[in-house]
């Protein structure tokens, strides 16, 4: 089994959506996923029924490698974090079963009050405990 603290790893994870420096933003990203992981995104309901319209099957949005990640990140922290209006925390308790993490989160009023969004992060890790593969799930 894979010699690491999830508390950290699920801190680092949270940290790197609100760092406002771009390099740290790259270097924590380098850090916490492997050179080819990803991020698999169940889509909002809008967009998932608009695919089916189009006559797939299922929508699944996806970032993979350190550039599509690096992207991701930046785009999510210029439209929630930036503007001072949201931070993101992590919401719960974590659980671990070998090389996979599981956690929940939020995305809450700067200001303080109840969250705006959450969700449930699902990591896999590879042998050197960075991210494989992150299926993130955005509740309603």
């Amino acid at each position: 089994m894979i010699n690491i603290d999830v508390q950290e790893l699920v801190r680092r994870y949270v940290a790197v959506w609100t760092e406002p420096d771009a390099g740290r933003r790259r270097k924590a990203i380098e850090e916490l996923w492997a050179e080819d992981g990803e991020q698999l995104l169940e889509p909002p309901a809008e967009m998932q029924q608009t695919a089916v319209s189009l006559g797939f099957a299922t929508a699944v949005l996806e970032a993979r490698g350190h550039d599509a990640l690096e992207f991701r990140v930046t785009r999510s922290y210029a439209e929630f974090i930036a503007p001072g209006e949201f931070t993101f925390q992590s919401r719960g308790s974590i659980g671990r079963l070998g090389n996979v993490v599981k956690f929940s989160w939020e995305m809450v009023p700067s200001g303080g009050g109840e969250p705006a969004g959450i969700g449930v992060d699902i990591l896999i890790l590879d042998e050197d405990g960075r991210i494989r593969t992150d299926y993130q799930f955005v509740e309603p």
